[in-house]
């Protein structure tokens, strides 16, 4: 049954190869400063950071440059990125890079003028936004997280090893988003490849996930038939401009909000993928691959009906013959198969994490509810364990 909800995402997208024009159309509309936002400088070597320099000193702005933004970013970057803000007394935050830039710029925005410590208020106590918002523009150079169209933000206390995502309201989306898909073209592969897990990721966490058979499932297994077909012809092209695009779309839809309505939604391969991540510092979609396999495989008995259909209508497997289990499982192994097929982690020792690490990774992950098997930290340690066979 569809439940009661309201829809409501006010980001503007301009998107396609003339896409970045739509800063003479925006930036008119915030005030004098800009805080410019990026990361380790591969904006400069690709041309991006001159071309949104000219346009914004077109249109008179003066910019604040806040770099070096990790692909984790810890919160000492954020009180940082607060004081170039309050320094700059800064009216817009225009965020050039990936999603974890995207997320920083969105931290930036609600902590700048907070009173209390953000990472305490924010990410630790999860409280709503009740001072000055700073408004954000992005400008995407890779896909993946659909932050350039959500409220979400994750932030890494390395100290305290966590890694922790606050998914803020509408107030906090970005006011618009620049999609150009050939901006993603010279992303190295390892980057680019992770970025199509996460978004396969972020669709399952809403796919797998309590009430079935409603419109946001069919509009899902769409998205992520276009995502399977789109991924194998860009890793073998990483510039053919129809896949990117494609996958730069899905990207988008995957997470902003929209295939939400109507499912509980799960979360826990995020949340057990973000404490490795808290360990070891991994690439966020590699995390992910490293555990969806195990995970799916020990909720399936919970949600079969879910994981046989998963199977027949998004892996084409041929149901004839064979019992549900076979079914649910067989759509598993292909799944698993696309994931070697594109080059992912599949191991989590790959991305550092040892015995001595898993009670803590257990401990730091958040234990939901809305997935099909709400799990112990037991069954968190089995997982992880399981993912580093």
């Amino acid at each position: 049954m569809l439940g009661n909800f309201t829809y409501c995402n006010p980001t503007k997208l301009y998107f396609g190869e003339d896409a970045l024009k739509g800063l003479y159309q925006e930036l008119p509309k915030y005030g004098q400063n800009v805080l410019l936002v990026y990361g380790g400088g591969s904006i400069k070597k690709n041309g991006i950071y001159d071309d949104v320099m000219a346009i914004l000193k077109e249109c008179g702005k003066t910019v604040v440059e806040d770099s070096g933004v990790m692909p984790n970013p810890t919160v000492e970057k954020l009180y940082e990125g607060c004081r170039r803000a309050q320094e700059g007394k800064v009216d817009l935050i225009l965020a050039v890079g990936g999603g974890s830039v995207c997320d920083y710029a969105k931290a930036v925005s609600v902590s700048t003028h907070c009173e209390e410590d953000p990472w305490e208020k924010y990410y630790l106590r999860m409280e709503d936004v009740d001072n000055e918002i700073i408004p954000v523009g992005c400008v995407l150079t890779m896909v993946g997280t659909g932050s350039e169209m959500n409220g979400g933000s994750v932030i890494t206390n390395p100290t305290q090893k966590l890694k922790i995502g606050h998914v803020f309201g509408e107030n906090v989306m970005p006011r618009f988003s620049i999609l150009n898909p050939v901006y993603t073209f010279t992303l190295p592969k390892e980057q680019m490849v992770a970025g199509f897990f996460d978004i396969m990721s972020h669709i399952l966490e809403q796919y797998f996930s309590g009430e079935d058979d409603n419109t946001s499932d069919y509009v899902m297994e769409g998205l992520l038939r276009s995502l399977i077909h789109s991924s194998r012809i860009a890793v073998k092209n990483p510039t053919d401009y129809e896949a990117r695009s494609n996958i730069m779309w899905i990207a988008t839809w995957a997470l902003n909000t929209f295939v939400a309505k109507g499912k509980s939604t799960d979360w826990e391969v995020h949340m057990i993928g973000q404490s490795i991540g808290a360990y070891t510092n991994a690439t966020h979609g590699m995390t992910l691959s490293s555990v969806s396999i195990p995970y799916y495989r020990f909720i399936m008995p919970y949600g079969l009906q879910k994981f046989k259909r998963f199977a027949v209508n998004v892996w084409d497997v041929n149901p004839e013959g064979k019992n549900d289990e076979q079914i649910a499982a067989e759509g598993l192994s292909a799944m698993e198969a696309w994931m070697r097929e594109i080059g992912l982690v599949m191991n989590a020792r790959e991305l550092g994490v040892t015995e001595e690490m898993l009670d803590g990774i257990a401990q730091g992950t958040f234990l939901l509810q809305g997935g099909y098997k709400v799990l112990s930290r037991e069954d968190v340690v089995r997982i992880v364990k399981e993912s580093m066979q």
